[in-house]
């Protein structure tokens, strides 16, 4: 098997699970080098994670040895990175979202397409065994036919645990565009592409208290909604219902449901890629839990820049691709965007729904 030749830009947080799954689980990936703007960031990593080469971001991007650049940098900054690394004749997978804009997204498909490169995007959980085995439930018909979905993520904020929670309070943070790509790419896999949505958001706190370390006491200045409510209309008829809060302290809803003509289907959580998964048939008196068909189902982050390198080797479609989060971004913008109109907002650019995994793989 080709080994495809990786680059990873950005070894902050995130970097860890990355480099460790990609240096590790999956065969057909080589990462040759990492860079960020802070050098002995990359160099910590290289060594962790016995990656050869450490250099900067526009080195890495005239490697002509690197095809994928894996893009871990902050939000703000994913565009520019993007483009930089298709122009520069290589593929992109970038963490979530795409970008911060509809017209940053836009400019990185059209980059993508008139370069003749792929664009992949995260998050890949739902290519975990957890979600793969819920799309396998469905289509085979165990719940009838989808007609409605619930999805909530709820807590209170990452100011108490994270060592840099600015950026989640600023222009693309907040709870939709943090954590709501993992649910509605989900719900894309699971139920198809999205044509309408509407909702409401609303900033509940003007300031948040830092409370882990090392930024202790330090207050944020929140500039984006914290609470947002939305409704999405899929175009196989089913409606959707979604809570993405950083302002909850508790609660007792669950991840994601699947109602259908002939049962239920609770969903595991979509940042995670297993289970468990549950399912109540109409007329039974209990839930069962459900065994996975799937693999992958340990954190394997990665996986979408593996199904990407393959891919590129045979000239196939990859799942976590760019159509589908830029939908996803489209999706986040026009909840926001209908809570200040108040009206309902016409998805622009279609997705097809990704390929299922085949059932059984574990690498």
């Amino acid at each position: 098997m080709r080994k495809v030749k990786v680059g990873i830009i950005g070894c902050g947080n995130i970097s860890s699970i990355y480099l460790k799954n990609l240096t590790q689980m999956f065969e057909n990936i080589e990462v040759v080098a990492c860079a960020d703007l802070m050098e002995e960031r990359a160099k910590a990593q290289a060594k962790e994670f016995n990656v050869s080469k450490t250099c900067s971001v526009k080195e890495l991007l005239k490697d002509p040895a690197v095809e994928i650049i894996v893009n871990l940098t902050t939000p703000e900054v994913h565009a520019d990175i993007a483009i930089k690394a298709l122009e520069a004749g290589k593929h992109v997978y970038g963490e979530k979202p795409l970008a911060i804009t509809r017209e940053e997204g836009k400019k990185i498909l059209d980059t993508a397409e008139q370069k003749g490169l792929l664009v992949g995007s995260a998050p890949d959980t739902f290519l975990g065994g957890g979600i793969q085995t819920c799309i396998k439930l469905i289509e085979d018909g165990w719940i009838g036919r989808p007609v409605a979905a619930t999805a909530f993520m709820t807590c209170h904020g990452h100011e108490s645990w994270h060592p840099d929670p600015e950026f989640y309070y600023k222009v693309g943070g907040g709870p939709m565009f943090d954590m709501g790509p993992y649910y509605l790419t989900a719900l894309i896999a699971l139920m198809g592409s999205v044509k309408r949505v509407t909702g409401s958001a609303q900033k509940s706190f003007e300031e948040r208290l830092i409370t882990s370390e090392p930024k202790h006491g330090t207050k944020i200045k929140v500039d984006v909604p914290t609470h947002v409510a939305g409704v999405l209309d899929f175009k196989n008829g089913a409606v959707g219902t979604m809570i993405t809060s950083f302002d909850v302290w508790h609660a007792q809803l669950p991840r994601i449901e699947i109602y259908g003509t002939e049962g239920t289907l609770s969903v595991p959580d979509p940042n995670t890629f297993g289970g468990p998964i549950k399912l109540r048939r109409m007329g039974a008196e209990e839930w069962t839990q459900m065994p996975l068909a799937h693999g992958f189902a340990e954190n394997s982050r990665g996986l979408g820049i593996a199904d990407m390198a393959c891919a590129i080797v045979k000239g196939t479609p990859h799942r976590a691709n760019g159509a589908l989060a830029y939908q996803v971004l489209d999706i986040m913008h026009g909840i926001h965007d209908a809570s200040i109109s108040g009206q309902h907002y016409e998805i622009q650019v279609a997705c097809e729904k990704p390929q299922a995994m085949p059932a059984g793989i574990a690498k």
